[in-house]
C-alpha cells in the first residue's frame, strides 16, 4: 500500500480536501452576494498541503494556520459554520462578529493558536508554544505554515534560529505556491529549493509535491516522529500552485495562462481520485456518498450561518481587549513534577565547555581561528611561561650553553 497508508486514512484525506473545496466554493457564493464583510482568500490547489500536515498531528498537538489553511481547521474539528459566521461576522462566530477574516482560534479544546497577518511572527510564537509542552511535559508539536514570500521576512529566520537553537519540536510548512501576491518565486529568491534555507540553521528539511496528499502526510508524519522525539525543528517546502489570485479582488492576470494550465492538470482532489481508483479504494457509489455527506452538512452549516444575528450596537465596546480571567482563563496544565523543573535538579554548573575551541576549518578549508579574545601572552601565562607549548607550535631545544648558565644562575639563588 503506497507509503503505508491505510485505506480508511487516503479516504479521510480525500474526504476533507473536497470539504475544504466545498467549504471554499460556498464561501465564494456568499461573497458574491454580499454576506462576506472582510477578505476572502483561496486555497484552491493548495488543498493537499493544509489536509495532508494537519492530518499527520495528535490530537494533543497544537497548530497556528495562515489564511489558505481552512482544510488544517477542519482537520482538527472546527465546524463549517464556524469558519461561515467568522468571515460573516455574526455573533455566532469564534469571535462574536469582531473580526471578518480567519483570525480566531481554540485554546483551550481543540489547541489553535490565531493566525497573525504579519507574515513569519507564527514561527517563533509556536516555537514558545513547542518549548512550554515541552517544559511542561506534554509531549507536544507545534505546526504552523509559511508562504514564499514569507519565507523572505526577516522573523522568519529570527524564528527559525530561535527554534534550532531550542530544538524545538516544532514542525514548518513551506507552501511555495509560485507567488509572493504577484511576484514569482525566481523574483525573490535565488534557490532552486526553498526548504535549503534550513541548512543555515543545522535542521532537517524535506521537499515534497504539495499536489500528492499521501506525500504531504507520510512526509510530516515523519517530521512529526522526529520533532517528538527531540531531534529538534523540522522544516517541509511544499511545491505547489495558487490556483487563485491573491484574495476574491484579485484576477491574477500577471500569471501566464499555460501556468495555471499545467497545473491545472495536476489537481491535488483528481490526482487522488484517480490514486483511489485504481487502488480500488473508491467507486461511484462512495464518491456519491462522499458528495451527498458533504452537501448535508455544508447546507445546514450555511443555513445557521444565514440564519445567525448580527452582533448587538451595545456589544461593540466589549471584548476588544481581554481583561483578565473575566474574559478567558488561561493556566499552565502540569503533565510532569514541578521539581524536575525546580532547583536543585534544574541547576547547571556556569561552565562552558566547547568542543575543537581555539580553531576551526575555514571556508578555503584551512585552520581559521574560532576564538579571538586571548592574546599570546595570556595564552603563554596560561601553559606556565611556554608559549610556544600553549599555542600548539613544537618548542625550540635549548643549546648546552643556556642549560648551564640556567644551572649556575640556581646555584647563586
Amino acid at each position: 500500500m503506497k507509503l503505508g497508508i491505510t485505506k480508511q486514512q487516503h479516504l479521510d484525506l480525500y474526504y476533507y480536501m473536497r470539504l475544504n473545496r466545498a467549504v471554499e466554493d460556498t464561501m465564494v457564493k456568499l461573497f458574491r452576494q454580499n454576506k462576506i464583510v472582510g477578505g476572502l482568500y483561496s486555497s484552491e490547489g493548495q488543498e493537499a498541503i493544509s489536509v495532508g500536515t494537519a492530518y499527520a498531528l495528535e490530537r494533543k498537538d497544537w497548530l497556528a494556520p495562515m489564511i489558505r489553511n481552512i482544510g488544517a481547521l477542519l482537520v482538527k474539528g472546527v465546524p463549517p459554520r464556524d469558519i461561515f459566521t467568522q468571515h460573516m461576522a455574526k455573533y455566532t462566530s469564534p469571535t462574536r462578529g469582531k473580526d471578518g477574516t480567519s483570525h480566531f482560534g481554540d485554546l483551550q479544546n481543540l489547541h489553535i493558536v490565531s493566525p497573525i497577518s504579519m507574515l513569519g511572527d507564527l514561527i517563533p510564537v509556536m516555537t514558545g508554544v513547542a518549548m512550554a509542552g515541552r517544559y511542561l511535559g506534554h509531549q507536544i508539536v507545534t505546526m504552523t505554515w509559511i508562504g514564499d514570500g514569507g519565507s523572505s521576512t526577516g522573523v522568519f529566520h529570527e524564528g527559525l534560529n530561535f527554534a534550532a537553537v531550542q530544538k524545538a519540536p516544532f514542525v514548518l510548512i513551506l507552501e511555495n505556491n509560485q507567488w509572493a501576491y504577484s511576484t514569482p518565486v525566481k523574483k525573490q529568491v535565488p534557490l532552486e529549493n526553498l526548504a535549503d534555507r534550513a541548512k543555515a540553521y543545522g535542521i532537517r528539511s524535506y521537499t515534497v509535491d504539495g499536489n500528492d496528499v499521501g506525500e504531504v502526510y507520510a512526509t510530516t508524519k515523519k517530521a512529526v516522529a522526529q520533532a517528538r522525539a527531540g531531534d529538534g525543528p523540522v522544516l517541509i517546502e511544499a511545491k505547489t500552485m495558487r490556483m487563485r489570485g491573491h484574495a476574491q479582488h484579485d484576477s491574477a492576470d500577471y500569471v501566464p495562462g499555460a501556468m495555471f494550465e499545467h497545473w491545472r492538470q495536476r489537481d491535488p482532489i483528481a490526482l487522488h481520485e484517480k490514486f483511489l481508483r485504481k487502488e480500488k479504494f473508491l467507486d461511484a457509489r462512495g464518491q456519491a456518498e462522499i458528495t451527498a455527506k458533504i452537501e448535508t452538512l455544508l447546507h445546514q452549516e450555511r443555513d445557521f450561518a444565514e440564519n445567525s444575528p448580527m452582533p448587538p450596537p451595545e456589544f461593540a465596546d466589549s471584548g476588544v481587549y481581554c481583561t483578565g480571567d473575566d474574559c478567558h482563563k488561561v493556566s499552565a496544565v502540569w503533565q510532569r513534577s514541578k521539581s524536575e523543573v525546580s532547583p536543585p535538579r534544574s541547576g547547571s554548573t556556569a561552565v562552558w565547555s566547547v568542543k575543537g575551541f581555539g580553531s576551526g576549518k575555514g571556508s578555503s578549508g584551512g585552520t581559521a581561528p574560532i576564538h579571538f579574545g586571548e592574546t599570546r601572552d595570556q595564552a603563554a601565562d596560561r601553559a606556565g611561561g611556554e608559549p610556544a607549548a600553549a599555542l600548539g607550535k613544537k618548542p625550540r631545544k635549548k643549546s648546552a650553553s643556556t642549560a648551564k648558565r640556567a644551572v649556575r644562575g640556581k646555584a647563586r639563588r
